[in-house]
């Protein structure tokens, strides 16, 4: 393995072990017939505006769902259902009907067809901005259209995979708010 200026060679194709994406999330669906919900990790803020990046390919269940009908839901678990969700994302929604075997439980949303997630602390109705990346690498780009809250099922706040079967929680937060000058209307000051 080589070495540059006192660091070691990474493997490259684990970089994505080291700029970690958005928390693990799960994305509901709905086809016309069957909601499905799966798991990811892959995702990400976009921009301001609620536009936001998914990974989502041929190789998921949902794939077909988001396709046809260009919209979803994203939801965002608390650290104290990790283990459920780690295991939804175990077994395909082709043969099995997750939210029923891991005890999660669909609502209605507003705007969109696929279910809100109950036991999330926080469901974003997303439709379809953008798909010109999708063919070639499974990116989307999704418009939040509305978004649900619910601070007593936070907890201890989200959790994030690290690319190898191992997840961390959200820490202690630092409060740099003070010193945000050039981006004040971010900070609610």
């Amino acid at each position: 393995m080589s070495t540059v200026s006192g660091f070691v060679e990474y493997p490259v194709e684990n970089v994505h072990r080291l700029i970690e994406p958005g928390p693990v999330v799960m994305v509901s669906t709905f086809d016309g017939r069957r909601a499905n919900l799966m798991t990811n990790a892959f995702n990400m803020p976009v921009a301001h505006g609620a536009l936001i990046a998914l990974v989502l390919g041929p190789w998921d269940h949902s794939y077909e769902a988001l396709s046809d009908t260009g919209e979803c839901v994203i939801a965002i678990p608390s650290i104290d259902l990790a283990e459920r969700v780690v295991d939804v994302g175990n077994v395909s929604g082709g043969d099995v009907d997750k939210w029923q075997r891991f005890g999660f439980t669909p609502a209605p949303g507003a705007v969109v067809r696929a279910p809100l997630v109950m036991e999330c602390f926080a469901n974003i109705e997303c439709t379809v901005a953008d798909d010109r990346l999708v063919e070639d690498h499974g990116l989307w780009i999704l418009q939040g259209e509305r978004a649900w809250y619910d601070a007593a099922k936070r907890g201890a706040g989200e959790f994030h995979h690290r690319g190898d079967g191992t997840f961390s929680a959200n820490a202690a937060t630092l409060d740099l708010r003070h010193r945000m000058t050039k981006w004040r209307y971010l900070t609610g000051d």
